[in-house]
């Protein structure tokens, strides 16, 4: 069984080169890295420069362990302690940096089509706070003048299905039933922007022949009027 690396491998390589006899090889194969990562930094070629981190220290290693593997080159260092793995707890959603400032226009717009949606709902969804959310319906938020109500999918700040899901269960709990009209609004402006962009279309399709008429006319004038100088 594969023995897990340290919790920072790099830094650790980095102290056991600089601190220890260790061989390339001992210290790659314990730090769970490349041989020529750890040349590298011990050659100072690596592109980025680590503080060493002592797994000594971090009870991972035990003084012994290293003097047996200087003491023989083939000797596999066994981690003393696993690192404890440190999971991210319970909180908003992460949402990029470039699509944080369309949070507010997507709290407004489920504040909007959907009130039955509860803040704690909009805050899991959004990855906002109850503050902001509160902040926006009552239209204290000290950017309500450039806030603009968006569909929060649209924005990229949720799938469709999540959206979806929220606005069945919030709706279950308020005792309202879903007639339908959502969809059925959905389609007629799909349906609307599709007759638009085939009207955009063959507008530009006849603008384009116009214009190919126009030129072959001007060209054939032109060639004409050429004719008739040349026969003067």
């Amino acid at each position: 069984m594969t023995q897990p690396a340290p919790l920072m491998p790099h830094a650790t390589a980095s102290w056991l080169i600089d601190t220890t006899a260790l061989s390339f090889e001992q210290i790659a194969e314990f730090c769970g890295l490349h041989i020529l990562e750890v040349q590298a930094m011990a050659d100072d070629l690596a592109s980025s420069k680590y503080t060493g981190r002592d797994p000594v220290r971090a009870g991972e290693l035990t003084m012994a362990e290293i003097e047996k593997g200087q003491a023989d080159p083939d000797y596999r260092l066994k981690m003393f302690k696993a690192p404890v793995n440190v999971n991210r707890t319970k909180g908003p959603r992460y949402t990029p940096v470039s699509k944080r400032q369309d949070k507010p226009d997507g709290i407004a717009w489920i504040l909007r089509h959907h009130p039955e949606i509860s803040d704690a709902q909009i805050g899991k969804l959004i990855g906002t706070t109850r503050t902001t959310i509160a902040a926006i319906r009552d239209r204290s938020h000290w950017n309500i003048a450039n806030i603009n109500p968006k569909d929060p999918v649209t924005l990229g700040l949720c799938s469709q299905r999540e959206l979806d899901s929220i606005v069945a269960k919030a709706a279950k709990r308020a005792g309202i039933e879903d007639d339908g009209q959502d969809a059925i609004r959905l389609g007629d402006d799909r349906e609307a922007l599709i007759e638009e962009l085939r009207a955009e279309r063959d507008a530009t399709v006849r603008a384009a022949g116009e214009a190919a008429q126009e030129a072959e006319a001007a060209a054939w004038l032109e060639a004409k009027r050429a004719a008739e100088a040349a026969g003067e």
